[in-house]
């Protein structure tokens, strides 16, 4: 019985083996080497910013559309870009540099801290199950996801710290954190080398008497950065102040008008001063910025 059993099962091993080579001579697909040659020059952490589904998704896509013109890895190089346009014999297109930044600066003692919350250190659960350790529904809840979902650890905070801070030569654009956040408190921009990069760090939508309790450096809507502009780059909805990327020339005029230091500036690569306007830490960088 025993070497019955053995033999059948020999048999039956056999054949499933014969029959699997079989199937897989019969339905192979034969992939295009210079899938495998552009996948091995991309970053491999599958973030989704080229908007597919991953690395090798961006690799089959580049071979089979045999042109760079709506594709583009914001995790390699323009160089690098370059070597893979050679692969498929196409010639990449100008590539535009963005970078996260944080439209919040209201780090530690800038806002009344009420509550402290002793639950899982999370975001997402913080914000579905209470407005957060302070009074403002618009800042950073300092909790981190968006540091844990980045894959080039391009995020961190800084000990003693709540707000996350970007380090530009490791951000990608990718968009993750902004994704894992549930304030909508990141955003993704470009950034042009030769202009001064200006923004409201600010989310807070609320009238000015309640914004000014919960935040020392929230915008209240007063419109003076309007008043002060000259490039009509500056406008108040819902007692916002918003600043339009296209007419900005990044005069810092805003910035310095501002009441609040709600609004803030980076000044680029090759100005003499190199440092960030408005609320400023013991770095140099308001919270969440960076200097370039």
């Amino acid at each position: 019985m025993i070497s019955s059993s053995i033999i059948v099962l020999g048999v039956i091993g056999i054949i499933a083996a014969v029959l699997l080579f079989w199937a897989a001579k019969k339905f192979r697909v034969d992939e295009d080497p210079r899938i495998l040659e552009i996948e091995d020059m991309l970053p491999g952490a599958n973030c989704g910013g080229c908007g597919l589904s991953g690395c090798h998704a961006f690799a089959v896509a580049c071979v089979k559309e045999g042109s760079l013109d709506n594709l583009n890895c914001v995790g390699v190089t323009s160089e690098d870009m370059v070597r893979i346009g050679s692969i498929i014999g196409a010639v990449p297109p100008p590539s535009v540099k963005r970078r996260a930044r944080m439209k919040c600066q209201a780090d530690c003692t800038l806002r009344d801290v009420h509550n402290h919350y002793a639950g899982t250190r999370s975001c997402l659960l913080a914000n579905n199950l209470y407005m957060g350790e302070t009074d403002c529904l618009y800042g950073c809840l300092g909790c981190g996801d968006c540091v844990r979902v980045c894959p080039f650890d391009a995020l961190s905070i800084p000990e003693g710290h709540v707000l996350p801070v970007v380090d530009p030569d490791r951000c990608t654009a990718c968009g993750r954190c902004v994704g894992a956040c549930p304030r909508n408190v990141i955003e993704i921009a470009e950034i042009h080398p030769d202009e001064n990069q200006v923004w409201v760090a600010c989310g807070n939508k609320d009238r000015a008497p309640l914004a000014m309790k919960e935040c020392s450096v929230a915008c209240i809507g007063c419109s003076k950065c309007v008043r002060t502009c000259k490039h009509e780059a500056v406008t108040v909805n819902s007692f916002l102040a918003h600043i339009d990327s296209t007419k900005c020339v990044g005069c810092g005029e805003c910035v310095e008008a501002c009441p609040r230091k709600s609004i803030v500036i980076v000044k680029m690569a090759g100005d003499p001063k190199a440092t960030t306007l408005g609320t400023e830490t013991e770095t140099g960088t308001a919270p969440g910025s960076y200097n370039s």
